[in-house]
C-alpha cells in the first residue's frame, strides 16, 4: 500500500504508511493502533514529554533513549518502540503527533470508517457519543470512529469534522457571526 493509495502524505503521511505497511505484514495492525493511541494520549497529558518530542536542545541520542526507556515502562509493543526510536534517530519526533493521526487515519481508511473530530465544551458522556457516533454513520454511510476533544472557548454547542467537511455549531462563532451581521445593520 503506498501513501497514493491512502491519502496519507508528507513526511507523517510517509512514516505512518512505513509503519501501518509493518504492521499489516506482521498482522500487528490493532497493537499499533493502541500504543499509538497511549502514545498520543502521553503525549497530551504530559508537558514534559510534549516538551521532550519538540525541543532542539536534546540530542537524538538523548531523544531517542527518553522515547525508548518510556515506550518500554509503557509496555508498547516491539515494533511501535523501534518505530519511535527511528522517529527520534532521524530528529523527527516533533512530527510524531501528526504521524500518530496519519497512521490512524490509514488504519481507518483501510477498515472502511471515517474519523470525526469532534470539539465541545466539555467532556462527552459515553450515551452523547454513541448518538455522535449514529448520526455521523446515518450522514456520511460508514462506520466513524470519533476522535473527542474539549475547547472550553466553545461556550456551547460542537464543531464536527469528517475529512474536509466541518460543521461548526458552537456558541462562539454564531455570536461571531451575529457580531458581524450586527456591524453590517448599523
Amino acid at each position: 500500500m503506498t501513501s497514493k493509495n491512502t491519502g496519507a502524505t508528507g513526511l507523517a503521511g510517509r512514516y505512518a504508511t512505513a509503519l501501518f505497511e509493518l504492521a499489516e505484514a506482521d498482522g500487528q495492525l490493532d497493537q499499533v493502533a493502541d500504543d499509538l493511541n497511549s502514545l498520543a494520549a502521553m503525549i497530551r497529558d504530559s508537558d514534559d514529554l510534549h516538551r521532550t518530542i519538540r525541543s532542539p536542545v536534546l540530542s537524538r541520542h538523548e531523544q531517542a533513549r527518553a522515547m525508548t526507556a518510556i515506550m518500554e515502562k509503557a509496555g508498547m509493543n516491539d515494533l511501535t518502540t523501534r518505530f519511535v526510536g527511528l522517529v527520534a534517530s532521524k530528529r523527527r519526533l516533533f512530527a510524531l503527533p501528526d504521524m500518530i493521526d496519519a497512521y490512524q487515519q490509514i488504519l481507518a481508511g483501510h477498515r472502511g470508517e471515517a474519523t470525526a473530530q469532534v470539539t465541545s465544551t466539555r467532556d462527552l458522556t459515553d450515551g452523547q457519543l454513541t448518538a455522535i457516533k449514529a448520526s455521523l454513520k446515518a450522514a456520511v454511510g460508514t462506520d466513524v470512529t470519533v476522535d473527542a476533544s474539549v475547547d472550553p472557548g466553545l461556550l456551547g454547542g460542537l464543531i464536527v469534522k469528517v475529512g474536509s467537511r466541518m460543521v461548526d455549531s458552537s456558541l462562539r462563532t454564531k455570536l461571531q457571526q451575529l457580531r458581524l451581521a450586527m456591524k453590517g445593520v448599523g
